[in-house]
């Protein structure tokens, strides 16, 4: 069972900004640079009896980025609840935002009731992540951080607006220090990450763009990893023994580079 869940300036009760019309949705009706079917790309939607369920999370992720922080912080609560009603392993697919209602289920959650989380390009603190992975469901699920610095900007804004109330806080594009072995940091900026993937049957382009906060399920080949991820369960040593030493091991750098100014 799988459970997707969409990040900033979706809500489910805006059909103008409804995510069962646009990401989390068989047939997006919403076509655009950034539609694309999660589940139907996930394996979902085919008509075969072994596709399993997927359940489309939407959440109130609109007003400002405190309000929308706040409220995912809410349905991580809610989707604690649901995943302890269901009583059997779920495996999560979460966008921006999406990682911080994830990483709350997770910190509420009981050992066993979580598999494997699969979060792109994370809004959400590294400290709070770290707290999620001692609760009894984080000591036994596997987290696939992806990060890029296409979203470093994206990064940095998310850190500055949220660092009065939080303190300076490091966010997870920039790797999780001192990970457990379940968590696996994964930059799909960097070559040697690249050839790592391409190795083992999932090649993806470069980065087209420097600024991009969608490359993490936009890019192609990605969702075909995800889905032997959570459909085949792909080892993550399988990916880790194939990393070269300085991509799996060294903080991911998160610095932009400074513009150019012309003085008179």
């Amino acid at each position: 069972m799988v459970v997707m869940i969409h990040g900033y300036k979706f809500s489910p009760t805006s059909p103008a900004h409804s995510p069962h019309t646009h990401i989390l949705s068989l047939s997006p009706s919403r076509l655009g640079g950034r539609s694309l079917s999660w589940p139907r790309h996930l394996g979902f939607g085919q008509g075969r009896l072994d596709e399993g369920l997927c359940i489309a999370l939407g959440w109130e992720a609109r007003g400002t980025l405190w309000q929308a922080y706040r409220h995912a912080g809410v349905a991580g609560r809610a989707l604690a609840r649901l995943i302890d009603g269901i009583g059997r392993p779920v495996d999560v697919l979460a966008h921006s935002l999406g990682a911080r209602v994830a990483l709350s289920a997770m910190a509420r959650l009981g050992r066993g009731r979580l598999g494997r989380l699969i979060l792109i390009s994370g809004a959400e603190f590294g400290h709070h992540a770290q707290n999620a992975l001692k609760s009894p469901a984080g000591r036994g699920a596997e987290v696939i951080n992806v990060t890029s610095r296409e979203n470093a900007l994206f990064d940095l804004m998310f850190e500055r607006l949220m660092q009065r109330p939080l303190g300076g806080a490091t966010a997870l594009g920039a790797g999780l220090a001192n990970a457990p072995h379940r968590w696996l940091d994964l930059p799909i900026d960097r070559g040697g990450v690249r050839v790592a993937l391409a190795r083992l049957g999932y090649p993806i382009p470069a980065p087209s763009r420097r600024v991009c906060h969608w490359s993490g399920y936009m890019r192609p080949g990605l969702f075909a990893l995800y889905a032997s991820l959570i459909r085949e369960r792909l080892p993550l040593s399988a990916i880790t023994c194939h990393l070269p030493p300085e991509d799996a091991l060294r903080p991911l750098p998160f610095t932009l580079p400074l513009p150019r100014v012309r003085t008179v």
